[in-house]
Formats: C-alpha cells, sequence, structure tokens
C-alpha cells in the first residue's frame, strides 16, 4: 500500500527506527529522534544498492517519487543511479567554482599587482554592482552575448553609456582568461560589438590664455584652506595630474636637484616621470613643508592622518572660485600645453612632460629623462609667464 500526505507528517518515531514502503523501491525511514528521510532500494550488477532521496519536509512525497522515477529510467538506461548522483553533483560543485564571480575574482587577483589602487577598486566596484547580481553565479561557459547584452542594457538604460563600455570590456577580458584556464570554449563578447550606444567624449574644460588673470586674481583671494590654495597653486605650476599631485611624497621631492620625481606606479603610464622644479614651484613647496614636512604627503588629507588630499578638495574649490564647468585641475594640463604650443616650444618636449606614454616599451624606459635640459627651461618660463600674469593684477 503506498503512503499519503497524511501517514508520512503523521509518522511518530520509535524507540528503534523503522520503515514505511511506498512501493517501487522506495520507502520513508523513521529514526528514533524523529527524522524522516526517502530511501530507494535498488539491485544494479547483481549487488543490492541504497540512494538516499532526501529528507523529509524538505523533499516532499511527490518531490520523492520523482526522483524514485527518475532513479528508475537510469536502472533501465543500464546506469547506477547512485553513481549518476555523485556525477550530477560533482558537474554542479564543478559548475560553481567555475561561476563568473569566481572566475572574475581570480582573474582580478592575477592582475590586481599591474593596476592602480585607484583602478582595481573601479573595476572591482563595477562587476560587484553591475555584472555580479545578474551573471555572478552563471556556469562562464553557459554564459551567451544576449545575457552580457541584458545587463549592459540596464547601466546603459541609467545614461552611464562610458561605464557600460568598460564594463563590457571587462567582461571580456575575464572570458578570455576562462578560454585560457579551461573554463570557457568562447567569448561571447566580440558578438556585442555596435551593439551599445558609443560614450560622446567630453574634454576637460580648461581655461584659455585670456581668462588666466582673472583667475591668477581670485586664487590669489582665496580664502579656504592654505593647503587647497598651495595645492592648486602648484598643479597649475606643475601642470600634472591630479591624482599625481594629492599623492605626493616628500621623498620624492629633491630640493638640490630642483626635482620631482614621481614613481612609475603612480603614473598612468606606469613609467618613472620628472617634473623639473621652477624657482617659484620650489618656493611653494618649502612653504608647504612648513605646515606637513613632517608627515608622509605633501598634502595631508586633514581628517585621515595616513592619506592624503581628497580627490574633491580642489575641485570643491574652483567651484567656490566660481570655476563651476569652467575649469578644473586636468584642464590645468589643457592649458599649459595651449598656451607653451602657441609660444613656441617643440611638442615633442611638451607632451613629453605632459608624461603622455610612449607605446614602444623600449623606449618608453628612457622616457622619464627625455628632453630633461629643455624641459628645465620649458617649467622655469610657464612660471615666469604666470608670475608676469599675476603681477599685472
Amino acid at each position: 500500500m503506498s503512503l499519503s500526505d497524511a501517514k508520512v507528517k503523521n509518522a511518530k518515531a520509535r524507540p528503534k527506527s523503522y520503515k514505511i514502503a511506498d512501493g517501487e523501491g522506495m520507502f520513508l525511514l523513521v529514526t528514533p529522534s524523529g527524522g524522516k528521510c526517502w530511501r530507494f532500494k535498488y539491485r544494479y550488477a547483481g549487488k543490492e544498492k541504497l540512494l538516499a532521496l532526501g529528507v523529509y519536509p524538505e523533499v516532499s512525497l511527490s518531490d520523492a517519487r520523482e526522483r524514485r522515477s527518475l532513479a528508475r529510467k537510469a536502472l533501465a538506461a543500464g546506469n547506477d543511479p547512485g553513481e549518476v548522483k555523485k556525477e550530477s553533483k560533482r558537474l554542479t560543485i564543478l559548475k560553481s567554482e567555475n561561476a563568473f564571480e569566481v572566475v572574475a575574482r581570480e582573474w582580478i587577483e592575477q592582475r590586481r599587482h599591474t593596476w592602480a589602487k585607484i583602478t582595481a577598486k573601479t573595476r572591482i566596484m563595477r562587476l560587484e554592482k553591475h555584472v555580479f547580481p545578474k551573471l555572478g553565479k552563471r556556469p562562464i561557459a553557459d554564459i551567451t552575448a544576449p545575457e552580457v547584452l541584458t545587463m549592459l542594457r540596464v547601466v546603459e538604460g541609467s545614461g552611464a553609456l562610458d561605464t557600460a563600455t568598460r564594463v563590457m570590456q571587462t567582461c571580456g577580458q575575464i572570458f578570455m582568461y576562462a578560454i585560457a584556464t579551461g573554463r570557457a570554449e568562447r567569448n561571447p563578447v566580440p558578438d556585442l560589438r555596435g551593439a551599445l550606444k558609443t560614450p560622446v567624449i567630453k574634454h576637460h574644460a580648461y581655461l584659455k590664455a585670456a581668462e588666466l588673470p582673472d583667475f591668477m586674481k581670485r586664487l590669489e583671494a582665496y580664502d579656504g584652506a592654505l593647503q587647497t590654495k598651495l595645492a592648486l597653486r602648484l598643479l597649475l605650476l606643475t601642470y600634472v595630474r591630479t591624482t599625481e599631485l594629492r599623492a605626493a611624497e616628500w621623498t620624492e621631492v629633491d630640493f638640490d636637484k630642483a626635482e620631482w620625481r614621481i614613481p612609475a606606479e603612480r603614473m598612468k603610464m606606469k613609467e618613472l616621470h620628472i617634473v623639473p622644479l621652477s624657482s617659484q614651484t620650489l618656493a611653494v613647496l618649502r612653504e608647504l613643508q612648513t605646515h606637513s614636512g613632517n608627515r608622509q604627503y605633501v598634502f595631508p588629507n586633514q581628517h585621515s592622518p595616513n592619506s592624503f588630499m581628497s580627490e574633491n578638495t580642489m575641485l570643491y574649490a574652483l567651484y567656490r572660485m566660481g570655476y563651476h564647468s569652467r575649469t578644473t585641475g586636468h584642464g590645468f594640463r589643457s592649458t599649459a600645453s595651449t598656451i607653451l604650443n602657441e609660444h613656441g616650444f617643440t611638442p615633442d618636449v611638451i607632451e613629453r612632460q605632459l608624461a603622455h606614454g610612449e607605446r614602444n616599451k623600449v623606449r618608453a624606459a628612457y622616457n622619464h629623462a627625455q628632453y630633461l635640459p629643455e624641459r628645465r627651461k620649458m617649467m622655469q618660463w610657464w612660471a615666469d609667464y604666470l608670475d608676469g600674469i599675476a603681477s599685472k593684477i
């Protein structure tokens, strides 16, 4: 006589384990502790075997019967249900180990040493925010181009077109890593070429030569933190990237040689960069030395002693000065480049001082000192040029 839901539910524990048959080899095992386990007894290759079908109530009577049916089909096909179950479990574990998120995090650890800290942080954040919630648990080999596109459409729909493109590129690199490590056979990302909206490239707003006098006047009148004011002045004098300035350390500055040597790991192109220091720049640094000379960073964070100036500090200062949407710290690079080119300085010298990367790795190894005498003269000319504007205010 087969079981019913009521019989299973009402089966009580006894001093010893006992069985209640359901038929076709399946029975319910009731333990002294009250546990109820589904079992399937069968014969394979002349031997009697037992297959666990699950535990009640997590596995209902109907669920157990369905599992029994699958086991009997395996037997009919000449397979051992117990071995089929083991293989299924093995494949499940294998798929979980080959899930997109697992492979992606492995790829991150393989590449992290080649990235700047901010690059690593940004890539991980994008994956965790946009990709892992949608594709993270999927076996990477099973993910299709439409699945990736569906995920990217959500990012695109938020208006973050550049982010959508970068996420797509990162996914493509992860798929290629999966192929190289034997977890996937193809990369679906190239199939998406042309599927996303192309982001409009917006150049950084920058000051024209005619706008510099007013800017210098406002900078001189800036009544915020002195460190911020000096940071803006130093940024204008050196036209380095804002990230390079904010994280500057005193050990990088050589007052005797009048040089600031920014190590490769802090540069965008991963090359040592030398910034010749004009007399005006040295004066700013000596003033800063009286405030932070005993600290690691030239511009220490006022709220976190072991860190450096926040990325928004100078930007907000520019806003206060009335330059919202009119210029950025990065825009100083364009201002300097434009004016220096207009005054006849050699483009190669200007580009080298801007630390625009050399793609030839052999040449790049020597680039840090390239055109150094010419760059020294140019940096002093630039500082004198700015002084000339300030003197007329």
